[in-house]
């Protein structure tokens, strides 16, 4: 075991210790800043007024068209208003004439595909009939066998 000090004595080592310690945190700050060598600043370049706002693509495509006659840029213009006024109504129109046929192949088809569909229920339903009254083998053959006319008998 270490001998116990005297408080007075331990107190100042501490406090030694904690001045130490403050006197070392102080040093790395100082010495981790880097330490810039002093700038001459360079006198700013003001650009002209016009140029405070930065100028658009649509306003540089805009200052373009200067450079084409006025008959060029108007029919450019129409043209592109004339083909997407054309897009729209032909949309439109096959929008249309999708909704009329779609609509009325159902109107017209879904009674016969009902009918068909009835129909082949009411085949199967008869062959199962069949199978039950004269046994499973006469619904594969096919039941009864027809008929023969009688014969005829020959003029002499």
């Amino acid at each position: 075991m270490a001998p116990v000090e005297d408080n007075d004595s331990g107190m100042e080592s501490q406090e030694g210790s904690q001045s130490v310690d403050v006197d070392l945190e102080k040093e790395p700050q100082e010495v981790n800043e880097p330490k810039e060598p002093p700038t001459k600043k360079q006198p700013a370049i003001e650009a002209p007024e016009e140029e405070d706002e930065p100028e658009t693509l649509s306003e540089r495509l805009w200052g373009l068209t200067e450079m084409f006659p006025e008959s060029l840029r108007n029919f450019t213009y129409s043209s592109v208003v004339n083909t997407k006024l054309g897009i729209c109504k032909a949309y439109g129109f096959s929008r249309s004439a999708a909704w009329v046929v779609f609509s009325t192949s159902i109107i017209l088809f879904a009674p016969v595909i009902f009918e068909v569909e009835r129909a082949n229920m009411e085949e199967m339903q008869r062959t199962q009939q069949k199978q039950m009254l004269l046994g499973p083998n006469s619904a594969i053959s096919g039941g009864v066998p027809p008929l023969l006319p009688p014969p005829m008998q020959q003029q002499r």
